[in-house]
Formats: structure tokens, sequence, C-alpha cells
């Protein structure tokens, strides 16, 4: 029998993605085109939808040439049904539902949360870990419980990713931000930031107005490189131990786009290693949003029963992870 084949198209903000997988895991192609904003200013929706739409095709054909096959060879089409920008969001399920329509393909529509938390997974090998997911919309601390992830901590302000890229506009870094704060952090030293955690959640805003308030003063880039990451990142090390604890877990995967950062690697591996715990990073390539995750949550999803009607495939500007019921994981 032949194996199962999803297409996967990630859509949800500033990246758009073609991801081509086979049901047992083979990645066959991961395209994608991402959408620059202009230098000083955050993503604009509008241009950033408007993006997607000019390379949509681009890039599914380019996907396709990748893996060396045609529409025909694909079973479902899977796509990015929220969280998310919603112009951006409606561009990659326009596309899923035409490609569903025309060529006879089964549509499912996937959280991008959980595909995060599902590419992690599938490319490390961790099984049932406590889940760091941090990314540029979202900062979660997630593990499997009874039938969903569960989110055992959160932000309650902006999510870290958000927080690199406002603080490194501050500082008039190229954006994206993340890679150039953790550059300049080897170089600094300590200044002291507010620690923010108040039970098992977090917030950085109050952090990211004292690092923009200290540089205006005069404190280097380094210096204020170094201690905005080595404050928010043992925030988010405190939380996931004390969810390790809770859950009597073994495992810790980090995965999101800031999972590409070496110190916050670092960080949690060592607060593993005292625990006693595996620890888990999602490869560089898969860190950020790309389609070959939303292709393989497309796939468990459909492999477990679950397909979405195209009458009934709205967006969801604000699903979150825990709304979404984990069928592939439940016996």
């Amino acid at each position: 029998m032949n194996k199962l084949i999803s297409m996967g198209i990630e859509s949800t903000a500033h990246t758009f993605s073609i991801g081509i997988i086979t049901e047992d895991g083979e990645i066959l192609a991961n395209e994608k085109s991402v959408y620059a904003p202009k230098k000083g200013k955050g993503i604009l929706p509008r241009e950033a939808a408007n993006h997607h739409i000019e390379n949509a095709m681009g890039i599914v054909n380019g996907a396709l040439n990748k893996a060396k096959l045609n529409i025909n060879d694909i079973n479902l089409i899977s796509f990015s049904a929220g969280p998310g920008l919603p112009p951006c969001l409606h561009v990659g399920a326009t596309l899923a539902r035409y490609l569903s329509l025309k060529f006879n393909k089964a549509l499912v529509g996937v959280n991008h949360c959980c595909a995060h938390i599902e590419i992690g997974k599938l490319t490390t090998g961790a099984k049932d870990p406590v889940i760091a997911y941090h990314s540029g919309g979202n900062s979660q601390i997630i593990a499997f419980a009874e039938g969903k992830y569960r989110i055992f901590g959160e932000t309650s302000s902006i999510a870290i990713g958000n927080a690199l890229d406002m603080l490194a506009r501050e500082l008039n870094l190229p954006a994206p931000g993340g890679p150039e704060i953790e550059k300049l952090a080897k170089n600094g030293k300590y200044i002291d930031l507010p620690y923010v955690v108040k039970g098992m959640d977090f917030s950085f805003d109050g952090i990211l107005t004292e690092a923009i308030k200290k540089f205006k003063s005069g404190k280097s880039k380094e210096d204020i490189c170094y201690s905005f990451q080595e404050t928010c990142f043992s925030m988010l090390a405190e939380v996931t131990e004390r969810a390790l604890a809770h859950t009597d877990k073994k495992e810790v995967l980090l995965t999101g786009g800031v999972a590409a950062n070496k110190r916050l690697q670092e960080m949690l591996k060592i607060m593993c290693e005292e625990r006693g715990a595996k620890f888990f990073a999602v490869p560089q390539e898969y860190s950020g949003d790309c389609g070959a995750m939303i292709a393989w949550a497309g796939l468990l999803a459909y492999k477990s029963g679950q397909k979405t009607d195209i009458e009934k495939s709205p967006i969801k500007q604000k699903w979150r992870t825990d709304e979404v019921e984990i069928k592939w994981l439940q016996k």
C-alpha cells in the first residue's frame, strides 16, 4: 500500500511555507518565503498577506519539485487554521480549500501551536515531554494530560519572541532581532532588570520597558542584550522546572522560533541535567514557522479520524493550544 502524503500550508504571520511529508515522518520538502517588514517596523498584516499571495503558487510548485511529486500524489491538504494574523491565515486557508476542491483531496485544519510541538517530537524523538514552546506570538509551558496539551504556564503579556524583536528595534538592530541580540549578549555583563514570575505565569513587557529605559540612559547594547536574555530565560527555566516537577515527566522539549537560541538551550539543558531529565531542542530548520510542521500535524489528525469540511473551515485567530482534542495520543 502506498504511504499517505500530506501537504502542509503555513501562513500564520511573516512566513509562507509549504511542507510535504509522508506518514512515516519523512520530510520530502519544506519550502518557504519570509515577509520582511520595513526597518524599524513590526509585521504589517496586510503587507504580509500580500507577500503570501504573491509567492504562494511559486512555493507550492517549488515544494512539489523538491519532493519530486505532482499534486495527484498528495493525499491530504493540511493548513494552519490559527492562531495567527487573520489576513495571513485567510491566504493559507483559501489556498487549502482551492486545492482540496480542485484536486479532490482531504482537508485538515491544524492548530499552529500543536504543530510546533509535533514537529519537535518527530525530529528529536521526544516521547512525552514537558514542552517549552516559545515563538514570536506564543510563550507557553505545556504537557499532555487527559486528551489535550495542557498549559501549565504562559506569558501574561507579550511572548518572548515578540519581546526580543521589540527590543532589537529599539536597539536599531537588523531583523530578525533574536539572533542579533544573541550575538551581542556574548560580550555583555549583567545589569539589574525586573524578574517577573507569578505562580506559573510570567511577563516580559515590564522587563522590556526597563531595558529600553536603561539603554536610553547610556547602558551598552551588549549589556542590555546579555541582561535581557539572562533574566527572561531564567524565568522560563524556572517555570519549566516547576512543570517538570509537577508532572513527574522525564523529558523537556524546546520548540518554536526562539528554540534556535543557544543560550536558552544551554540553560534548559543544565536544569534538566540537575533534575535527571532528558533535554531535546527542535532542529533550527524546523524551529520557526514552516509547512513541514503543518503537514505532519495534519497527517496525525487525519490518521486519528479528524477531517475538516470545507463548509466548516474558518480560521481561528485565537485558537488556544489547550482547546485542541489530541486524538492521536489517546489510547
